[in-house]
């Protein structure tokens, strides 16, 4: 049986809230095998260049602001079915309309600061991993 992968970010409110140890753990303890992981903080053109798809949004420059405001944790994981896995585990983007027991449900204080970023898609799971850590899916000064 083949696991997929698919990339996840723990937000700088993650981080800067101190909890990143305790999503990480509950990512894991669901089975998710952790790839690859780097703590950056995201230039303006880096924030950009990934969320390009939602530039025409009216809420585009609060994202690139909020994601440049400290550091992320990008992930590469692994799982069966990660992709879907995953955003099964994260919950819907709004923290009040996210099941209970989701990581966002859990943690995040509002829609727009949610904790985490996942994957929407397998082919969009593969592009994000090698926008942050190349098409081997490993940091390239760990290669």
């Amino acid at each position: 049986m083949r696991n997929d992968r698919t990339l996840s970010i723990l937000k700088p409110d993650c981080v800067r809230r101190g909890l990143t140890g305790e999503v990480l753990r509950k990512i894991e303890i669901t089975g998710f095998k952790v790839c690859a992981l780097q703590m950056i903080k995201l230039t303006r053109a880096h924030a950009e260049g990934f969320y390009e798809v939602h530039r025409d949004r009216p809420f585009f420059s609060d994202l690139i602001d909020f994601m440049t405001s400290g550091p992320c944790v990008p992930m590469v994981l692994e799982k069966k079915d990660a992709v879907e896995s995953f955003r099964k585990l994260i919950g819907t983007t709004d923290p009040a309309e996210a099941a209970k027991g989701t990581i966002r449900r859990l943690y995040a204080e509002n829609k727009g600061e949610n904790i985490v970023h996942g994957s929407d898609s397998p082919e969009n799971a593969q592009k994000e991993i090698a926008y942050f850590f190349g098409e081997s899916g490993i940091p390239a000064d760990a290669a």
